[in-house]
């Protein structure tokens, strides 16, 4: 069936531009033009069309209300379906495509395989490696030196992983670590990314101190997640080797912002990190390193929804254009996860991922939280709008 949706304002990576454009077996068609053999048109005069909003840094299996589990046993089955619930809150702000970044049980592994017609698209990364005792050990896979790095990469890749995950550095949410603890060596984490870069795939590592930064971007890495620590060595280093930053600055922010049912030592530590997060995101918009959306959703209080256009929001203040800000969670990241070629834009050939909105996000972001229809693959997933249909 084909549908011509009709005089759209569409973000075009640059501006919103009036024009047709039409959905045939869940993928764009004559974008631009009219179709006089649509067998349905449906009329968007005075609604915005963006593509399918991408969030590069999730945590599907990770429950962002910390007493999710209190009455519930953690498997395989009650993860896959808190898995679910992530990836379906993510629709209803325009999310129709996620990566997930160290997941347990190979729940984000398994859900991607199977396409699911309602749900997100997903590159999946199963489990992340990290050193042994190391920033995300207890549910990842532990590797020390290189061969054993290399033997990680492989094994995540065997399993279906479209993307690996290391950890160069501790971070905030766990004890006995502090975001400057070097882990991963730079050795380590080239061993990892080397094994994904044959098998076409990228790679990415939490990484918020200023030398776990330096190393992971040394070692090739395709993307720094957080990047809490940055200096000018670090800016130029990314600078020379192309690395893509992934802010997640929303983290830290949804656990100081509820402090009441958290530890004090991950409450501490996210208030100790906030400035100097966010300065140093600032100091990469400054200097033009590209930055890919991504909230880190699924930590605590971190949800899938409010938070990623929150997160959004922060790019703006750190000096992002609104403009930027969109091309940072479609084009950009759609790039990033190698997925440009199916995703992340409204362009002819590419899955029918896109958001209608009533309000400009230009002229506020909220738009996204307000009046919104949201199709995946040419399927309405969401709908929050008065006037338009299935």
């Amino acid at each position: 069936m084909k549908v011509e949706y009709q005089n759209a304002q569409v973000f075009d990576g640059h501006k919103f531009v009036k024009q047709n454009f039409t959905v045939e077996n869940g993928a764009f068609t004559a974008v631009g033009t009219n179709n006089q053999s649509a067998d349905q048109t449906v009329d968007l005069t005075d609604y915005y069309v963006t593509p399918g909003l991408i969030n590069a840094h999730t945590h599907i299996t990770l429950a962002a209300d910390p007493h999710y589990w209190d009455n519930k046993e953690q498997n395989a089955v009650t993860k896959t379906v808190l898995a679910i619930q992530n990836l379906k809150e993510s629709l209803t702000v325009g999310v129709t495509f996620v990566r997930d970044v160290g997941s347990t049980e190979d729940v984000d592994l398994n859900l991607m395989k199977l396409h699911l017609s309602d749900l997100p698209g997903i590159v999946a990364s199963g489990s992340a490696l990290s050193m042994t005792g190391g920033h995300g050990a207890k549910g990842g896979l532990e590797v020390d030196g290189v061969d054993e790095a290399r033997k990680g990469a492989r094994t995540v890749l065997k399993k279906g992983a479209k993307n690996v995950k290391v950890m160069a550095t501790g971070g905030v949410a766990t004890p006995g670590e502090t975001p400057y603890d070097v882990q991963l060596s730079e050795d380590e984490i080239r061993a990892a990314v080397v094994e994904a870069h044959h098998k076409g795939f990228p790679t990415a590592a939490h990484a918020q101190g200023t030398e776990g930064i330096k190393n992971a971007v040394r070692a090739g890495i395709d993307s720094v997640e957080h990047a809490i620590f940055m200096d000018d060595e670090a800016v130029k280093l990314m600078k020379q080797y192309g690395t893509v930053v992934v802010p997640t600055l929303v983290a830290p922010r949804a656990i100081y912002e509820n402090p009441e049912e958290l530890p004090d030592f991950m409450v501490k530590k996210a208030r100790l990190v906030a400035k100097p997060h966010f300065a140093s995101i600032q100091k990469l918009v400054q200097n033009g390193v590209p930055i890919a959306m991504g909230t880190d959703s699924g930590c605590p209080y971190d949800d899938f929804s409010h938070w990623v256009v929150n997160e959004m929001k922060m790019y703006q203040d750190a000096g992002m254009t609104p403009e930027q800000v969109l091309n940072s969670s479609t084009m950009v990241a759609a790039k990033l996860l190698r997925v440009e070629d199916c995703v992340g834009a409204v362009k002819e050939n590419l899955a029918a991922d896109f958001v209608v909105l009533k309000n400009n996000p230009l002229d506020n972001l909220s738009a996204f939280e307000q009046e919104i229809a949201v199709y995946h693959n040419g399927r309405q997933l969401v709908n929050r709008l008065e006037k338009v249909g299935d």
